[in-house]
């Protein structure tokens, strides 16, 4: 993702920051203008709400006007704003969660905070992608519906996604049994983001490849999604997680499960390429080209190209991966990004990529 400045005092500022730490600012996400802003209040009130406004340095006071999402004035667990002539009293993010924690029981509100970050991050991406609008019609919703829920007693939670709705287990937000379920699954990366990214990518696929008229296409590539998917995760879980070969045809192990988990790893790693090569790109980042060390270009933003060549964002993508990587062991920190695609691997992110393309977004 992009860094954000302060549009009253011009200093960086991040995504989840609420307030600027040089000239003091609140600040807010502005979902129709997919930007941050400083903002003050407008001195005007719509029922028991207070409106608010961008701040803005050296002009006349801004027009629009705005409400701080319901869930801030709750619980002070989101910094998205919702425009003054939007009936509905959560954001687009908060909208899309149907169902919540028990926020009476210890620590599920500070988990449920913690998923929702990673989930408006998502929001984020899909809008930039053209794949939920940040602006619908009438106080409704884009996109997936989440349910976030805790085990009970008898009761294990199973994240994933059936008919529409992503379910996630909230102890997904706890590090400490986040970590322990990936040593458990010998996966090399877990977090948050990922999960929502990879449960998003079941979400479109029925709305892009199923209901696009896309399966004879995705079979070819992919695999045949009919076989019966319950047998398919017995077998992948007990043959210890998939056949050695795997990197030459996915971009994961878990990918080989199945042809949904297939397209799930797959389009959750688009999503990384993407917002990695945004970050970089607002840093100004300069890259020698791999294979032709002299020549040295910047990395270009995604979102801000157009529809950019899957063979130019690839050629940026692997340096900035080592990049990120090398930063990390600096550190003393495991890789950030824990992967080596294959030539198979990146048909299927080609694939991913051409379809959101042909769907008017990008």
């Amino acid at each position: 993702m992009k860094t954000f400045h302060c549009q009253y005092c011009g200093h960086p500022i991040f995504f989840e920051n609420v307030g600027c730490l040089k000239c003091g600012s609140a600040l807010a996400f502005l979902p129709d203008r997919m930007a941050m802003s400083a903002i003050e209040p407008a001195g005007e009130r719509q029922g028991d709400r207070e409106l608010v406004r961008p701040r803005l340095r050296g002009r006349r006071p801004s027009e629009a006007r705005y409400r701080l999402c319901l869930n801030h004035d709750l619980y002070q667990a989101c910094n998205f704003a919702v425009p003054a002539n939007d009936p509905n009293p959560l954001c687009v993010s908060c909208r899309q969660t149907r169902v919540l924690p028990d926020l009476s029981v210890a620590d599920n509100q500070a988990k449920w905070y913690r998923i929702e970050v990673a989930k408006r991050r998502l929001f984020y991406t899909l809008a930039k992608l053209g794949l939920a609008s940040p602006t619908p019609a009438d106080g409704e919703r884009d996109g997936p519906v989440f349910e976030f829920l805790a085990d009970q007693p008898g009761r294990p939670v199973l994240t994933g996604h059936a008919n529409g709705v992503i379910t996630l287990n909230v102890a997904e937000a706890d590090d400490a049994e986040r970590v322990r379920r990936r040593i458990e699954l010998r996966e090399p990366y877990r977090t948050l983001l990922g999960h929502l990214r990879h449960e998003s990518g079941h979400f479109y696929w029925d709305r892009l490849i199923e209901a696009g008229g896309r399966i004879d296409s995705f079979r070819e590539l992919f695999g045949d999604e009919r076989e019966d998917y319950g047998e398919a995760l017995k077998r992948h879980y007990a043959s210890g997680g998939g056949p050695p070969d795997w990197q030459a045809r996915f971009v994961s192990a878990y990918a080989t499960a199945h042809p949904w988990e297939d397209w799930a790893e797959t389009w959750a790693h688009y999503l990384h390429m993407v917002d990695l090569l945004e970050s970089a790109a607002s840093y100004n980042t300069w890259l020698a080209v791999p294979g032709n060390e002299e020549e040295v270009e910047e990395v270009v933003n995604p979102f801000e190209t157009g529809t950019p060549d899957f063979d130019s964002l690839v050629e940026q993508w692997i340096p900035v991966t080592l990049l990120v990587n090398s930063l990390n062991r600096s550190l003393g920190q495991d890789d950030a990004y824990p992967f080596a695609l294959s030539a198979g691997a990146l048909a299927k992110l080609r694939y991913v990529h051409d379809t959101i393309a042909a769907c008017g977004a990008g």
